[in-house]
């Protein structure tokens, strides 16, 4: 069902954007391929979660977002169709993929979750200490809403951050020294689980980052997480290693996720997404 209602949705956007319809795809879809295309333990650890990706919850929460965008809220009464995420005021489709990117009116590279706050306070004149902006995690959050649901119609376009301006491509490389950084008191770097292949944290197969095909099932969020029954997002699977690695919390929206944001992206660069994602 979950698919019908998400299929029409974009069949009807195909009807006047051709680029959409030759990139959109369902992520069941995306997912199958890759699985098709490569022997991977990381693509096809959970059997269950592939049998439901149809059905996948993370839909549902996607289709309350899009009343969100569309519906004038806050001070302002006013919806975020004007909000440029990149590619245009409003324009959603294949816009996540193209995050984290550069915005001249703020003269930041910014990522989905700041580019929305920044959104929701300067066009709908939200207070940053709004429930409505502040309520960043859960599936019944409006942030988790409109993330899932703007991401959702970046599903099967290929990973393309742009590196075009400086600062991109600092941002880029400054994640890159992150991610292979040790520190804390374990001595771990994101690089200690994702630079090889078939490495375990007890039952969960991790993906490799050297691995494009691994790595865009594994930064394809938001997902709906089986264990906690919710959707989380990217800055919440950042904030959920760091927390495993014994490290102080990365803080949504600052340079320092938004840097590892882009360089996941750029290390998944041509692969196709799954959005939204179901993972263990």
């Amino acid at each position: 069902m979950f698919r019908s209602i998400l299929g029409a949705a974009c069949v009807a956007a195909s009807l006047s954007t051709a680029a959409f319809a030759e990139q959109w795809r369902a992520p069941e879809e995306v997912l199958q391929e890759l699985i098709d295309s490569k022997e991977s333990a990381y693509l096809t650890q959970s059997e269950q979660n592939i049998m439901m990706m149809p059905d996948n919850a993370a839909l549902f929460v996607a289709e309350e977002g899009k009343v969100l965008f569309h519906e004038p809220r806050g001070p302002n009464a006013v919806s975020l169709e004007t909000c440029d995420l990149g590619k245009g005021p409003g324009v959603v489709d294949g816009a996540y993929v193209e995050l984290p990117r550069y915005f001249e009116d703020t003269g930041r590279v910014m990522d989905l979750e700041s580019r929305l706050v920044h959104c929701m306070t300067s066009i709908q004149g939200f207070a940053p200490d709004s429930p409505e902006v502040k309520t960043r995690h859960g599936s019944t959050s409006d942030m988790m809403k409109l993330q899932t649901y703007i991401a959702s119609q970046s599903s099967g376009y290929p990973w393309n951050p742009p590196l075009d301006h400086p600062l991109e491509k600092a941002m880029r490389d400054a994640g890159e020294v992150l991610f292979y950084r040790r520190s804390g008191t374990s001595d771990f770097a994101c690089s200690t689980c994702h630079t090889q292949t078939g490495k375990r944290i007890r039952a969960s197969v991790l993906p490799n980052v050297k691995d494009p095909q691994e790595w865009t099932k594994a930064i394809s969020w938001p997902a709906f997480s089986v264990g906690p029954q919710e959707v989380r997002s990217s800055n919440h699977r950042i904030q959920g290693c760091y927390w495993q690695m014994r490290q102080p919390q990365s803080i949504p929206g600052s340079d320092a996720a938004i840097a590892l944001l882009s360089f996941w992206t750029d290390a998944a660069r041509g692969q196709a997404a799954i959005l939204p994602d179901k993972k263990r």
